[in-house]
């Protein structure tokens, strides 16, 4: 038991690891061993928890999207406050973590998003199923909002979450390029004109 315990804590800490660094390098930029060599593991050893260098991607992609989702249910049940300034704190987290320059926070599904879904269906299926499981939450945050009265918004809650998702993450990729916040501004104030966060 304690031999299958130490193999977890292993593999968690090279996907950890590889989480900072492919979040600075992107997934092709990587090699296998400057990840194994960050995270103080053998280099022969990676074939013992990864069957290849894909199926260790899509092991990094599920691993992140299921602490961000985790965190996102966190910030929607956040006691003391309504639904949409739930919401809203999520878009505020966003735009904090994606202006920050720590990797460590950094969201892949932005990074590696356009990079990999071309190169390996499985990490695209990954990706498609993180992104799903966050418009999905959205979805249920706006509606929630709505009953509540603390949102108004014109069309479908899941419309609107699909449309917002893809909002931040334009706009995510845009600060890449111009190196401001202003695509963050831009998005918020999409958002609030779509979502017209209200005292409930």
């Amino acid at each position: 038991m304690a031999q299958a315990s130490g193999n977890t804590d292993t593999r968690q800490g090279i996907l950890d690891t590889a989480h900072r660094i492919v979040g600075a390098k992107g997934f092709s930029g990587v090699g296998l061993n400057e990840i194994l060599a960050a995270a103080g593991v053998p280099k022969g050893s990676f074939y013992h928890y990864f069957g290849s260098k894909e199926a260790f991607g899509e092991a990094l992609l599920e691993n992140y999207f299921q602490d961000y989702l985790a965190d996102i249910d966190a910030t929607l049940a956040q006691p003391g406050l309504s639904h949409a300034e739930r919401l809203m704190n999520y878009w505020r987290k966003w735009q904090a973590t994606q202006g920050s320059i720590d990797y460590q926070r950094k969201c892949l599904a932005v990074k590696l998003a356009a990079e990999v879904s071309d190169l390996s269906e499985p990490m695209r299926l990954a990706l498609k199923s993180g992104t799903a499981g966050i418009i999905d939450r959205v979805t249920g945050a706006i509606e929630a909002g709505v009953a509540e009265g603390s949102l108004k918004v014109d069309g479908e809650p899941r419309a609107t979450a699909e449309m917002l998702y893809h909002v931040w993450l334009g706009a995510s990729l845009m600060a890449k390029i111009v190196r401001t916040d202003a695509p963050f501004e831009a998005a918020m104030a999409t958002t609030r004109r779509t979502l017209n966060p209200r005292p409930a």
